[in-house]
């Protein structure tokens, strides 16, 4: 089936007029409710198994630049005054999960984020990592990753992070188109990447990661291409091939953005097929439906045993059932729900100085909630629902699943293949997963604003 067929039979299932949550978690965070806050939040991390490996991430809601494309929970700082004001509060926060918690559990991954972490001084770095590697002991199998602005990040703060083992490095690049760049608020050239990403390796960094957009305004498949031929030189072990979200609504700096430069749907389709025949092309694995990787990295291993999950961060590798979010609007995952920080600063503040702990909202699980979960889980990591396991997983939902099988054959007839024990999205149809995923979606309101589906 020619290119041209699929994108026809895309438009006809409304792709291209969609807007759907990314699910990156479910219930999505505009879901999340002030009745489920800080005595959730205590509670739950009560109950966190005395041996169990957590994730924890760290976040630093801070840039000295704001990029106009960003929707991150972030604030412009031209000092590091309130940087460091900020860092005494985290490590209160940090005391307080590890006054929280059973004694015996131990970190299995870390991740800072932001923000720009690499913002702070190699000091005020040390200071922070020094105590969460004080208060929790790690695993064998510990991970350490970091996202870092290549024109943000000196050389003491990269030691430092070295000095701690950081293993995976997520390093932003976007676009390198210069055009592009002026346009996002965000110049950045390849030399400046170079040398960062050269550093990292010679300090001993395992693993790299680079994030790059498409739908970006004044982007064209010959920029885009470009871009992603300087990526593919660099070699990292795994991409990130993300939409540009354009939600000036939820993030004010996107109205610096030129509106009638930006790509429509069919265009942003077309940039997304371009970008993946060209990784798929340099020995990528497509993974998901944002995520490539080379064929000896975890998250490809994961992907073909089956256990690569999708969480804030994108795709992961990561086994933990536990994550722990440390800082203002960081959302900590737990079996039973969600609970994620105050979002303003201030607020976030406010609450640990009060109470140790920032909860401010968030969703409590219920059986229904894992159900679809798991279902949109499975539809988004592996293009697939095996029937049969989530039977077994949830027997008492056997009807639903049923009803929502026979749903989706009849909203997606031609994208779909519905066999006894397994229902696939056809592998030229993925871009529609997330339309897939929010027809499964039980309490899914129209009233929402999200982004582009593709």
């Amino acid at each position: 089936m020619q290119r041209m067929d699929h994108t026809s039979i895309l438009r006809n299932h409304g792709l291209f007029d969609a807007k759907v949550p990314r699910y990156t978690s479910y219930p999505p965070a505009n879901r999340f409710a002030p009745e489920v806050g800080a005595a959730f939040q205590r509670d739950w991390l009560a109950l966190v198994g005395a041996d169990e490996g957590i994730s924890l991430y760290v976040h630093i809601p801070f840039c000295r630049r704001l990029c106009w494309f960003c929707a991150c929970r972030t604030q412009g700082t031209s000092t590091l005054s309130p940087v460091q004001s900020y860092v005494e509060v985290l490590l209160h926060e940090i005391d307080a999960y590890r006054a929280a918690l059973p004694h015996g559990v131990k970190m299995r991954r870390l991740h800072l984020g932001g923000g720009t972490p690499t913002l702070l001084s190699a000091a005020l770095m040390r200071r922070l990592l020094s105590r969460i590697f004080d208060r929790f002991a790690h695993t064998n199998d510990f991970e350490f990753s970091v996202e870092i602005d290549p024109t943000e990040a000196s050389d003491d703060v990269l030691a430092v992070l070295a000095a701690y083992k950081m293993t995976r490095a997520s390093v932003g690049v976007q676009d390198f188109d210069k055009r592009v760049q002026v346009a996002i608020g965000r110049e950045q050239s390849f030399e400046q990447t170079r040398d960062v990403v050269e550093t990292l390796r010679r300090n001993g960094v395992q693993s790299l990661n680079i994030d790059v957009l498409y739908g970006l305004p004044f982007q064209t498949p010959k920029s885009i291409m470009d871009s992603l031929d300087r990526v593919v030189s660099l070699r990292p072990d795994r991409l990130a091939l993300y939409g540009y979200a354009h939600v000036p609504h939820v993030a004010k700096r996107q109205v610096m953005i030129p509106e009638d430069a930006l790509p429509d749907p069919e265009k942003r389709y077309l940039l997304a097929t371009l970008a993946k025949d060209r990784l798929t092309g340099a020995g990528y694995a497509a993974l998901g439906i944002d995520h490539f990787a080379l064929p000896s990295d975890s998250l490809t291993k994961a992907a073909k045993a089956g256990t690569m999950v999708r969480n804030f961060q994108g795709y992961t590798d990561d086994p933990c059932e536990t994550l722990i979010g440390i800082g203002a609007s960081a959302i900590s995952r737990f079996s039973t729900g969600y609970v994620q920080n105050a979002v303003a600063t201030s607020a976030y503040v406010e609450r640990i100085k009060k109470s140790g702990l920032a909860g401010h909202k968030g969703v409590a699980l219920t059986a229904e909630d894992q159900f679809i979960s798991s279902l949109i889980n499975d539809i988004m990591c592996k293009g697939a629902i095996d029937k049969g396991a989530m039977i077994r997983a949830f027997p008492a939902f056997a009807d639903l699943l049923e009803q929502l099988i026979e749903h989706l054959n009849s909203r997606f007839s031609g994208l779909i293949i519905d066999m006894p024990k397994r229902l696939t999205v056809r592998a030229e149809f993925l871009p529609a997963t997330r339309l897939i995923a929010a027809q499964l979606d039980q309490a899914r309101s129209k009233n929402h604003m999200h982004s582009l589906a593709v």
